[in-house]
């Protein structure tokens, strides 16, 4: 969807992991890597090629490519030397052990990416909104250091070419309480969390009123949130309030 609005070219990579079947079944004896032959490049090809006439039906323009390798390394490496404008993967989901076994592989990319990456979510629905209305809300986050802002600037694009909702959002963490008198010797801030909570938001609503420029706010609907809490659940809280299309973010890697 996102390709056919922006009138793009998708490359669709598959990429085979070299590691040994060890790495992911501990406990089991190291066999050899697997190493592709011409005939498994073509099948795979022809498989990719099924899938993508299955999904894209013709719509857009794509290229196959196959890889062999880290994954993730792969993934980087193509992205980077393709000078890919947005790198698109699923997340699985995947968490407790399972995770620490196989590692996160969109998680990697999101923190080592060049470009920004656009992450789908596993349980997100299969039928896409035909462009332009592909996002009607969009929630934006941000904490004001430098990668947050450039993720605003993509946010503000896109919402601007969409004519969506842009809900730009800065959330308070509070601060475990301090003992009375350590603020003086130690931090020489505000004395206790709800001096703090009052100081970060008089500074939070000043910062993001002038985030967005006023000839952004002509073209599409502005509204700015300050929440306390936990970033992350305030952030999932208020994108599922939202019913949000679109979740922007900035990543320090």
């Amino acid at each position: 969807a996102v390709a056919r609005w922006y009138d793009s070219t998708i490359t669709l990579l598959h990429v085979c992991s070299v590691a040994p079947v060890a790495a992911y079944a501990p406990g089991l004896p190291v066999l050899p890597s697997a190493i592709l032959t011409p005939g498994d490049r073509s099948a795979l090809l022809t498989a990719m090629n099924r899938f993508a006439e299955t999904e894209a039906g013709g719509s857009v323009p794509i290229a196959l490519e196959v890889g062999e390798g880290d994954v993730t390394a792969e993934i980087l490496t193509r992205a980077t030397t393709m000078a890919c404008d947005l790198l698109v993967m699923g997340t699985h989901g995947r968490s407790g052990f399972e995770r620490l076994v196989l590692g996160s592989v969109t998680e990697k990319v999101l923190r080592k990416a060049a470009c920004p990456v656009l992450s789908v979510p596993r349980h997100i629905a299969d039928a896409v909104p035909a462009p332009p209305v592909l996002f009607r809300r969009i929630l934006c986050a941000v904490d004001f250091a430098d990668c947050s802002m450039h993720a605003l600037n993509y946010a503000m694009s896109l919402a601007q070419e969409a004519g969506a909702r842009l809900t730009l959002v800065h959330v308070i963490e509070v601060p475990p309480e301090v003992p009375v008198g350590l603020h003086e010797t130690v931090l020489g801030g505000p004395r206790g969390s709800r001096e703090y909570i009052v100081a970060a938001e008089e500074a939070g609503r000043a910062l993001l009123n002038d985030a967005v420029p006023e000839s952004v706010r002509a073209y599409c609907a502005v509204e700015t949130v300050l929440a306390t809490g936990k970033p992350y659940r305030e952030i999932l809280r208020l994108a599922a309030e939202q019913e949000t299309d679109l979740l922007v973010m900035g990543i320090h890697g």
